[in-house]
Formats: structure tokens, sequence, C-alpha cells
């Protein structure tokens, strides 16, 4: 299945008359229009290849069609979903679940859709098939070295196979704890995380990065070796200069003020980049903007206030990783997806309208009041029409949600892939 320009096109025809109101309206409200559909044009956010199919609960999941049942599928449906947005040119891979079976031949495949690929992700949290010693109990925090040693070379494959394919980042996230007071030494598990990261470090090729992700809980309770972001920026300054911390907006404990933690790990050099996802509870890998959108302007709000957005260090190594982290159980994954990614485009967009002057004036000034009606102001101003028209100008479909329906998206990948099918990953 393929969004061709001539669906765009008809499509676009339909909507012109509409979008041309809204934005006269909009860019007569607001003075540096052409700047920011600057930015949001040069704007991406990478797909994670475990998002395309229908993720589930602890009780059961529920697939739905269509779901792509190979490495080479999902490489097409993000081909899909950047034909729909223009703004999810790339795709992270989580190894083994995607390995590829020819390298060349996914990079070939990849390209022919405009894509590349993010940050590849290793996977210690679950044990595999054949492999020869459990992760029940910890990876690179186990008492086992023996363990231990097969979780960093795990790690150390991942990023061969992501070196191969052209990535230039491997994303660690270790569910290592435990679940009871006194079952582990807090001290050798971090000591023995660290020798164990240390080993993995040392095989980055020199323009990589490693991201250090972190979670207050789960699947362990009652603690996590890596729980926060001060923990992941502990060892993510002790590794050095490549090492960073990776921030997953649903891995807090409620409440958190996520975008402090943001505007420090940017203050230090050290912000690696994002899961982006949103959640009620916890970790419930919610669309994006779904419960907390003031939350995630905020977010970017402190983003574009440190320059780290700028469109000239976007593909360079200081440029931070942008990514989705997103868990279906009731929506279809693709249009799950192009929601997210607009709410991240309205949250960006919000943020480049914030008068920067203005705020900081108020925050010298201590009014309280005047700094709320600063950033309430951009926050609550429709931009949707800014982000549709960077779509335009890039080629893409003014409403991305509306022709993935009337193309029929869902129904001519279920004719093609089956009903029952069932995401590799899952």
């Amino acid at each position: 299945m393929k969004i061709t320009p001539k669906h765009i096109e008809a499509h676009n025809q339909v909507h012109w008359a509409h979008q041309v109101k809204r934005l006269d309206y909009l860019t007569s409200e607001i003075n540096n229009a052409e700047a920011i559909l600057e930015k949001l044009m040069d704007f991406q956010v990478a797909i994670p290849s475990w998002a395309l199919g229908t993720g589930g609960t602890r009780f059961g999941r529920y697939p739905g069609g269509g779901e792509p049942r190979s490495l080479e599928e999902k490489i097409e449906d993000v081909g899909l979903l950047h034909a729909l947005n223009r703004s999810s040119g790339a795709i992270s891979l989580h190894i083994p679940w995607d390995i590829p079976k020819d390298g060349e031949a996914i990079k070939q495949l990849a390209a022919s859709q405009g894509l590349r690929f993010d940050a590849v992700n290793s996977n210690t949290f679950q044990d595999q098939d054949n492999q020869v010693l459990s992760y029940k109990f910890g990876s690179l925090q186990h008492v086992d070295k023996a363990v231990r040693r097969q979780a960093v070379e795990h790690n150390i494959e991942v990023i061969k196979q992501g070196e191969a394919l052209g990535s230039e980042a491997i994303t660690v996230w270790l569910s290592d704890g435990s679940c009871f007071p006194g079952q582990l030494n807090f001290r050798r598990a971090f000591q023995n995380t660290l020798e164990s990261l240390r080993e993995i470090y040392a095989a980055l090729p020199k323009h990589w990065k490693m991201f250090i992700e972190y979670k207050a809980y789960e699947p362990n309770f009652y603690s996590m070796t890596v729980g926060d972001w001060g923990q992941s920026l502990l060892y993510a300054n002790k590794l050095g200069g490549q090492a960073y911390t990776l921030v997953d907006l649903g891995h807090h404990l409620p409440n958190a003020n996520i975008e402090q933690i943001v505007a420090l790990l940017l203050m230090e050099g050290k912000l690696g980049g994002f899961h982006f996802n949103d959640s009620k509870y916890g970790d419930d890998d919610l669309t994006v903007g779904s419960i907390r959108p003031y939350q995630l302007f905020l977010i970017f709000n402190e983003l574009v206030d440190g320059g780290a957005l700028e469109s000239a260090i976007r593909n360079s190594q200081s440029a931070i990783s942008l990514m989705i982290d997103a868990s279906h159980n009731v929506k279809d994954p693709l249009e799950d997806l192009v929601q997210s990614v607009e709410a991240i485009q309205v949250a960006y967009a919000q943020a480049l309208l914030v008068d920067r002057k203005a705020l900081e004036s108020a925050q010298l000034e201590n009014d309280a009041v005047r700094c709320q009606e600063i950033l309430q102001s951009a926050f609550r101003t429709d931009v949707r029409s800014l982000v549709a028209e960077a779509r335009l100008r890039l080629g893409g479909p003014l409403e991305p949600l509306g022709l993935f329906r009337e193309v029929g998206v869902r129904k001519e990948l279920i004719k093609e892939r089956g009903l029952k099918t069932l995401a590799t990953g899952f």
C-alpha cells in the first residue's frame, strides 16, 4: 500500500479553501509565521519499529489486521507515515526483534521510502529463544559475571547491527532492579552495571552516542538500578563524552517536573533525546499529547529556550534524538502515530511562539502572573494550520488522518497481509 502524489493532490484540493482561511487568520495574529514554518519543515521525529503493531495489557492483546509481519513491512509502514506527515523520516529498530537478514537490502528499502535509521535499541529485559542464561534477576547488574557478559555481548552485537545500517546511537534500557528489601546490594548492583556499561561504551564507534534510559518503577517495584534521571546522569558522566541521558516521558513518578529535568540535562550537555508518549498513571505509552498537552508544550519551551532544536544542528553530532515510544491497544497503530507526530509538531510550533524577551523580563521582575500569561497565550494559540502548511510545502496532505481513512489504508493492508497478523516483537 502506498500513498501516491495523486492521492495527496486530490485530498488537498478538497481542503485547500479551508486551509487558506485558517492560515490567513493565524498569520494575521502572529509576526513570525515564516520562521516557524521553516523550523517545522526541518523537524523530524523517529518511529520505533515496535510501535507499528497492536500492543496490549498484562491481561491480553487484541491484534488488529494488516500488522507488519517482518522488518521489511515495518519499514513500509513507516514510509506510509512519512508520506502522510513528511516528518517521520527515521525508524528505530529493536534488536533482536528486528535483525535484518540482508542489511544492504534493508538499507536500500529504507532509502526508497525516504528513511534513515535512528538509534538502535538493545533488549535485556526479557529472555530470548535459545538464550543460555536468564535475565530474571537482572542483566548488566547480575551477580553472575557470566550473565553480565552475555548482556554486554548482546549490546555490542546491537552496535554492530546498527553500524551496518548507518545508525549512530544505541539506547540501553535496563529492567534491572529488585522486588524486595534485602534482595539486592545497591552498591554492588551499581558497580556491576557501571562495569558492564563501560565495556559496551568501549565498543562504541567514535561518532556514536550511548543513551542511558531510566525508569522509576516496573518491572521491579522496590528498586530500579537506573531509577531516575540523576542515576542516568551519574552513569553518563562516569562513562564519558559519548554517553547521554534519554528521557522517556512515561518513566517518572506521578507529577514529576519533566520540563525542569530537561532544562538541567540540556544545561549540562547531557540530554541525549526523548521517547515521546503520554500517561495518566505511569508508563502508559499513550498517544503523545492525549493527556498532558500543556506539559508537552512546557518541555518544548525548554528545548526552544535552550536552542536544542535549531535547524542548523538537527543533523549534526550535537543534535538530540527524538523518537516516539508508544503501545496501542484500542487504536489503529498507524492512526495513533499520525496523531502523536502532529501533537509533537503542535507543541514545537507553540513553543516557537513564546515571547522570550517578555518572558525573561517578567521572570527578572518576579511577575508570576505575567509569566503565566505569556506561556499560556502561546499554548492556547491554534497552530494546526501552520503545521499543515509546513506539511503541504513538503508535498504532504493537509489532513493526514483524513487521507489515511479516505484511501482506506488499513483495509488495503489487511488485503495484502491478512486479517490475523502479528507484528514481530510482541
